[in-house]
């Protein structure tokens, strides 16, 4: 399911029954409220006009009849959900996919643990919806949608490679076109002879068939300089004349750019708004630094910078496409920018499907190309969608994970790489990173430590001072591990070791502990918790006196208590308090 949720969701109810549901999800959601009126039907009739969405306890049908005479276009209407009496099933009416209305009806299903019901064609058999990509569309939707849907041939002809999410196998991408970065005009012709459904992907106006969809990827920046009190109608004029002549869509604009003391002109503010994208604005004398084709002189001694509209929209690289043009009392330039791969650095938690976070499963569902250990990847495989690209290999292959993640990414691809836990702890993020550049985009995606898991299973392990120790010398030689084991152990800190212990290295736990030992009363309780929150799920506890480091292997998370950390009722806990009250 996708779709951005609601900002604000009427809840509408016409017995008590429905009330007391739609308190239930009031109570969950600080932007929901119950509207009231008169009686249901002026109630649904105010919802509809004051919020982004409405769930309703009422008859489908009713609803419908209701309503019908006031749906207008499915891109503004509100999103609906309705929801039965006995608040079994959460039906999204209207607004599915590019509503947000699926995505709601999830929502409200989990909450009421009823079933969403979604009968978008696209969501229904896991695709992505060509409306749903966050880009403008253009052309025909409908037909090229049921052609994919359809299992039918379609080419995806783009001027670049874009993060696009992953699609199925029919859609066929062809190598982007080579294009002059600084080339406007028009596009490819929908009709070039070869028939059939295309996706295009351009910044460029394009003629459009009933067999053609355009998606305008957000590659333009528009620069604009004015005088004081320029009227916005004169900016948009300019503007949109400007990439009119350019052959260039106003859809494909990113942002408008200027410079910092330009960031209160009401002219240039309210055209930003009126073309739905931000202002984006800069210091004169960073603008000063960015080389343009036509400085002024007159322009630097007035604003500090030789350069606005031309240094604005170049600040951020790029190819300048139109140069600076200007009216009476406002100047615009327009500059694309190249795509930017994206890569996300997804933790999966510690193994089960619970303790795996909704960002990261949406993540995976976004990416296009999927990077990971092969069991980590087995996990999630019924998350991906029809048509992503799963690079998986085994241990020890972490280098070539890394490398290849950022090389696809680098290649302008969305893509997943995904890790236990959390992929900042032990994992795969550090080596991603150390690959990474700026050109591409990094979205970190927490999960739920190993650590975390274990001490939840223990009891409340962490509740003080902690530190997290991995005893593999792979990549750290053992005489540091033993000098900051020895630290941690003089520390009185809790610790959490991580790859206790492999058929390589099984003499080394021993020793670890042996320095705890040293620091530490013999009844200090030591836990080994063993694939956490996976079937096979195993919890030891047991004290520096009497553990056994022979039931420990590299599945098991060992935490050492401290010298305040009791078992109490069978749990291990460590006081807040570093004096112990019990």
């Amino acid at each position: 399911m996708t779709g951005p949720a609601p900002h604000r969701v009427g809840l509408v109810a016409a017995t008590a029954a429905g009330r007391r549901h739609a308190r239930t999800l009031a109570a969950a959601w600080p932007h929901a409220r119950l509207v009231e009126a008169d009686g249901v039907a002026d109630a649904l009739r105010t919802a509809w006009a004051a919020y982004d969405a409405v769930v309703v306890f009422l008859a489908t049908g009713a609803v419908v009849r209701i309503l019908a005479p006031l749906l207008g276009d499915k891109r503004t209407d509100p999103a609906v959900v309705v929801v039965d009496e006995a608040a079994r099933h959460a039906v999204a009416l209207l607004g599915g996919h590019a509503g947000g209305a699926n995505t709601l009806a999830a929502e409200v299903a989990a909450l009421l643990d009823a079933r969403p019901v979604v009968t978008t064609a696209t969501d229904a058999v896991d695709l992505p919806g060509l409306d749903t990509l966050g880009w403008p569309v253009e052309g025909a939707v409908a037909a090229v949608s049921r052609a994919i849907l359809d299992g039918e041939p379609v080419r995806l002809v783009a001027d670049a490679v874009w993060p696009l999410p992953a699609l199925p196998p029919n859609v066929h991408p062809e190598p982007p076109a080579v294009v002059d970065p600084a080339a406007t005009g028009s596009g490819p012709e929908p009709g070039d002879g070869t028939g059939g459904y295309r996706v295009l992907v351009t910044d460029r106006i394009v003629p459009v068939d009933e067999r053609t969809v355009v998606l305008r990827p957000p590659s333009l920046v528009a620069g604009v300089g004015s005088s004081r009190g320029v009227p916005a109608a004169e900016v948009e004029e300019l503007l949109r004349r400007a990439l009119a002549a350019a052959g260039l869509s106003p859809a494909s604009l990113r942002c408008l750019a200027s410079v910092d003391v330009k960031a209160d002109e009401e002219g240039i503010r309210a055209t930003a708004d009126a073309l739905g994208v931000p202002l984006r604005t800069r210091p004169a004398t960073e603008l000063a630094t960015v080389d343009v084709p036509h400085p002024s002189e007159v322009v630097r001694a007035v604003v500090g910078t030789p350069s606005v509209a031309e240094a604005a929209a170049l600040h951020d690289g790029g190819t300048l496409l139109v140069p600076k043009t200007a009216s009476a009392m406002a100047t615009v330039a327009v500059a694309r920018q190249a795509p930017r791969g994206r890569l996300a650095i997804v933790g999966l938690g510690p193994g089960a499907a619970d303790l795996r976070t909704p960002r990261a499963v949406a993540e995976l569902r976004r990416a296009a190309v999927v990077v990971g250990l092969d069991q980590y990847v087995d996990q999630v495989r019924d998350l991906l969608r029809p048509g992503t690209r799963v690079l998986a290999s085994g241990l020890g292959a972490e280098e070539e994970r890394a490398r290849s993640a950022v090389a696809e990414a680098t290649a302008g691809h969305a893509v997943a790489l995904v890790g236990s836990g959390d992929a900042g702890v032990y994992a795969m993020a550090s080596p991603a990173l150390e690959y990474a550049d700026e050109r591409i985009d990094v979205v970190g995606v927490p999960g739920v430590t190993a650590a975390l898991a274990a001490a939840a299973l223990l009891g409340a392990p962490i509740g003080h001072d902690h530190v997290y120790l991995s005893l593999s010398d792979l990549h750290t030689p053992w005489a540091a591990i033993e000098r900051r084991v020895a630290a941690a152990a003089e520390a009185d800190l809790v610790a959490l070791l991580y790859n206790p212990r492999s058929r390589a290295r099984d003499w080394q736990l021993g020793a670890v502990l042996a320095t705890f030992a040293e620091h530490r009363p013999p009844h200090t309780p030591v836990g080994v918790v063993r694939n956490a929150s996976r079937p096979d799920e195993q919890v030891h506890l047991a004290t520096l006196a009497t553990f056994d480091p022979g039931v420990v292997d590299m599945y098991g998370l060992v935490v050492v208590g401290s010298s305040q950390t009791r078992l109490v009722g069978g749990r291990m806990v460590t006081p807040r308090g570093y004096r112990w009250r019990g």
